[in-house]
């Protein structure tokens, strides 16, 4: 029996149809399944004579790491241990499962990517008619991650593959221009806070002395003795420390809540120290601060121990605030140097698209596969026209599709 006669036949009725009834007709079909793959893997070929080459440059860098702040031993010292809220809320970062979330977004951001566009004129190279179009293919180009290992990959792809690695590492140039000038960890936010605070208290500074200067020249000196000066000097003190934990409190209310523990625990020492200020203006038998332990003071001194007074709190409260900005300052230049580069981008030396190899095997593989489906369908469709019962139904089934009178007729 020669392959014709054979592929006319139909599996016989009532028989039970096995793997090797389907194989063999797969292989009484070979040429259809040669012509459709070869038809395949050449589409695939010419896909990946088509489709453009392209080149991945990758660079790794290591963010800013949120350490524990330098400021709470100087704070801890200044307070009295009042410090360790704040201290804790800057070691705490900004409260984000992964802190190198913040920084992928930065590097996505439009900031970064504009000098990038405008430097490299990527404008042109995508073909784009305006930067937000440009934006979208960079976008589309790079991929931002960040790593299980804590670092941060920035992979370009671009056609040209010197590009890419230039693309790469101008992503790193321009997060560290920004990072300068986003106050983004809390040494940061601290900084920029206490600067308005130093402004304020120093401003208040220069009229206290300008005060007691005016005072001085018109009241004369007016000598104290040992315990009016011990006074004067703990209750300066204790009054710049009342004013400099309000600031720690407003600080904190920057980034936390009302419930936040930390919080809590700087008022309840803020509330404290008030409350000290208030004993001892209590055991001065006087009815406030400014006139506390003056009650036995000639008039005529009355003026220069109250301008007195407010320059030694003016000096206490602008020195404590000199330091704890200083300590924020320390921090936030330790953080600004732990951005590194771990892995520069370099030039690739091998193409990261079209897989030609990956391209060419799924092709043949899906060539094959159809190759079979269309063989089996080409069988099917044989036996169904070789019974003459079937050839009746099938010539039924048209009378039906096209005469539809008879449409209801039912064969018995």
């Amino acid at each position: 029996m020669d392959e014709n006669s054979f592929s006319e036949s139909k599996h016989p009725a009532g028989d039970e149809m096995t793997l090797i009834d389907v194989l063999l007709q797969l292989a009484l079909r070979k040429r259809l399944i040669a012509i459709v793959t070869g038809a395949a893997i050449l589409t695939g070929a010419l896909l990946c004579i088509l489709l453009p080459v392209k080149y991945t440059a990758t660079t790794k860098l290591m963010p800013p790491q949120q350490s524990p702040s330098a400021a709470t031993v100087l704070m801890h010292q200044l307070m009295g241990g009042g410090a360790s809220s704040l201290a804790a809320m800057a070691g705490g970062g900004l409260g984000l499962k992964n802190p190198n979330d913040i920084y992928v977004g930065l590097l996505e951001s439009r900031p970064v990517a504009d000098p990038i566009i405008q430097k490299f004129d990527l404008m042109k190279v995508y073909r784009s008619k305006n930067m937000t179009a440009a934006r979208k293919k960079l976008a589309k180009n790079t991929e931002i991650t960040s790593e299980k290992s804590g670092f941060i990959s920035i992979a370009v792809t671009d056609g040209d593959k010197n590009r890419a690695a230039a693309v790469a590492n101008a992503y790193t140039e321009q997060f560290r221009e920004l990072t300068k000038t986003l106050a983004i960890t809390e040494a940061s936010r601290r900084v920029l806070f206490y600067e308005d605070e130093l402004k304020q208290a120093k401003d208040a500074l220069g009229s206290a002395e300008n005060n007691f200067e005016t005072v001085q020249r018109k009241k004369g000196v007016v000598q104290l003795d040992a315990q009016a000066r011990a006074m004067i000097a703990s209750l300066s003190a204790l009054r710049a420390q009342v004013v400099a934990k309000q600031v720690e409190v407003r600080a904190l209310r920057l980034s936390s809540t009302e419930d936040n523990p930390v919080l809590a625990t700087a008022e309840s020492e803020l509330s404290a120290l008030q409350g000290e200020v208030a004993r001892l203006e209590k055991s001065g038998h006087s009815s406030g601060f400014s006139n506390l332990g003056l009650a036995d003071v000639p008039g005529a001194g009355l003026d220069y121990l109250r301008a007195q007074r407010e320059l030694q709190y003016r000096e206490v409260l602008y020195e404590m605030l000199m330091k704890q900005y200083d300590a924020a300052k320390l921090d936030e230049a330790r953080n600004a140097t732990i951005i590194q580069v771990v892995e520069a981008a370099i030039v690739p030396d091998q193409r990261s698209s079209p897989k030609r190899l990956v391209i060419l095997g799924v092709a043949t593989v899906l060539g094959f596969f159809l190759g079979c489906f269309l063989a089996l369908v080409s069988w099917w469709t044989e036996m169904l026209q070789s019974g003459p019962e079937t050839a009746g139904r099938m010539a039924e089934l048209k009378n039906a599709l096209t005469n539809r009178k008879k449409r209801g007729v039912v064969r018995v």
